[in-house]
């Protein structure tokens, strides 16, 4: 699905951020859960989309 410029499209036009998604874009967040100054974070639901889901 990556390489297939049609459906990259398709997606592109669902986000807000205009584009599809990045292994990256999901690993940013789970370095910020990560991170020291998280330790009081519990119970979250992080949406993780691009503004698909707004």
């Amino acid at each position: 699905m990556r390489d297939n410029a049609q459906v990259n499209a398709h997606i592109s036009g669902l986000t807000a951020m205009g584009r599809a998604g990045r292994p990256d874009d999901v690993g940013a967040a789970v370095a910020a859960l990560l991170a020291d100054g998280s330790n009081w974070v519990t119970g979250q639901r992080i949406e993780v989309s691009g503004g698909m889901m707004l």
